[in-house]
């Protein structure tokens, strides 16, 4: 008896030994790939060098308040390098990074390789039950998804956006933009934007800045219109639906822009349009809305003031206002040796609360509903929010983004190189429209 009542005590004392045990050891367990004092983790993460640097001297510090274990090395690489980098490092026996940062059309490239990580799955367990999926908004989550998977989440987001120039609009007698202008509207109203203001005899502003050179993001112009219409590059067979007649008008708008364009517009991409623009030359610039801080508030780096520029979706086609999505996504390596750090970084910019401080501290765009429906810290930002919202519902609803293929970068470049021809006059928009198809179809084959 006396024998068996000391081993209860005895099995009692080793059972509370062993649970004081893992008491102590769950901070230990729940930190567990999260790095610790004596032995930090180190993250790495390949990146567009257009802000791979802010990142790396204002992200990475906030992120280190709440991870101050994990070390975190952000390597910037000119965005023409960076997809090819990419590819080569994910698919390789011993990857250097963890994190890649991808453009939109390239989540289908790199996930084809098999080399990432399913988010929603393989990072289930690591996820913050209050990081709550369902509050960004569908377009920009969806850049980062791919036959039903969610590789990535949204850390930079852009849409193509109509910018004004409320000046020169009352100057010429033209009332400002609504979502609700169409693109007949505003091709009506074009040449009343062309304007002497200066009591110089001949003109001085015109009436559009925007893409129009042989460049890959040139047909997210008149693909946004042709979107807008309720038309589409491709069908679900994958095969090139766009030598329509919406196709060949969407072209032909764009075409027609250049008639009241600056002088020399044809060959004007990204850094003429947004110079023109800037310096008061032209009323309305269709732009990635994420100029819009160095375009109405910087005033190193332009003319105008907040209260002159006004922003927001595009011109309507029939099926409802125009946008074109352009997101940054954080996608992890499968490869990677911290991936649940690597994971840690990418929830924390993408949650609400890293969110916040991204787009109030470095006016970057959110994707969040919550986020765009709260008041910024920053009066610019509060116009710019709305326009994004609706920019975000519209690309959803005519599925306004670049190709989503394994091969995107193919076909963009297909469709580059036959716009700048129709443009340029070297052929009509119907034979432009055709030489893309047949190329594009070659590709995709």
């Amino acid at each position: 008896m006396q024998s068996n009542h000391s081993g209860w005590r005895i099995d009692r004392r080793a059972a509370l030994t062993a649970a004081l045990a893992l008491i102590a050891a769950a901070p230990a367990l729940a930190q567990e790939g999260l790095g610790t004092a004596a032995a930090p983790v180190e993250v790495r993460m390949i990146a567009n060098e257009a802000f791979a640097r802010q990142w790396q001297t204002a992200m990475v510090p906030e992120f280190n308040k709440k991870f101050p274990h994990v070390k975190v090395t952000i390597d910037g690489v000119p965005y023409n390098e960076l997809l090819a980098k990419s590819l080569l490092d994910v698919t390789g026996a011993s990857p250097l990074y963890d994190v890649i940062i991808a453009d939109d059309p390239w989540t289908p490239q790199l996930a084809q390789t098999g080399s990432l990580l399913d988010l929603k799955k393989d990072a289930a367990a690591w996820t913050d039950k209050d990081f709550d999926w369902d509050d960004f908004n569908a377009a920009p989550l969806a850049a980062s998804s791919w036959n039903g998977v969610q590789y990535g989440v949204p850390l930079r987001s852009n849409m193509l956006l109509m910018f004004y120039n409320r000046t020169l609009y009352q100057k010429a007698g033209v009332p400002e933009p609504t979502p609700k202008l169409t693109w007949d509207e505003y091709m009506a109203q074009a040449p009343k934007l062309v304007q002497d203001t200066k009591g110089g005899g001949k003109p001085d502003a015109w009436a559009i800045g925007t893409y129009f050179m042989r460049d890959v993001l040139t047909p997210t112009i008149w693909q946004t219109i042709l979107n807008s219409n309720g038309g589409q590059l491709l069908d679900k067979d994958m095969k090139p639906a766009f030598v329509t007649p919406d196709g060949i008008k969407a072209l032909q708008t764009h075409i027609d822009l250049v008639k009241f364009a600056p002088p020399g517009a044809a060959s004007h991409g990204f850094n003429e349009s947004l110079q023109a623009f800037r310096q008061g030359q032209v009323a309305t610039m269709f732009m990635w809305g994420s100029v819009f801080k160095g375009t109405a508030v910087d005033a190193a780096t332009t003319t105008l003031k907040p209260e002159q520029v006004g922003i927001q979706v595009m011109p309507a086609g029939s099926k409802g206002p125009g946008a074109h999505r352009g997101i940054w996504s954080g996608v992890v390596s499968k490869k990677s040796k911290n991936p649940r750090a690597a994971f840690a970084l990418l929830q924390w910019l993408s949650s609400k609360e890293g969110e916040k401080w991204h787009a109030n501290t470095l006016g970057v765009f959110p994707a969040r509903k919550s986020t765009l429906a709260a008041k910024p810290e920053s009066d610019w930002l509060v116009p710019v929010y709305a326009a994004l919202q609706q920019a975000y519902e519209a690309a959803q609803a005519g599925q306004m983004w670049r190709p989503r293929h394994p091969k995107s970068d193919a076909v963009q470049q297909a469709l580059a190189d036959e716009t700048a021809r129709a443009i340029s006059g070297q052929a009509t928009a119907e034979a432009a429209l055709k030489a893309a198809a047949a190329r594009i179809e070659r590709v995709l084959r």
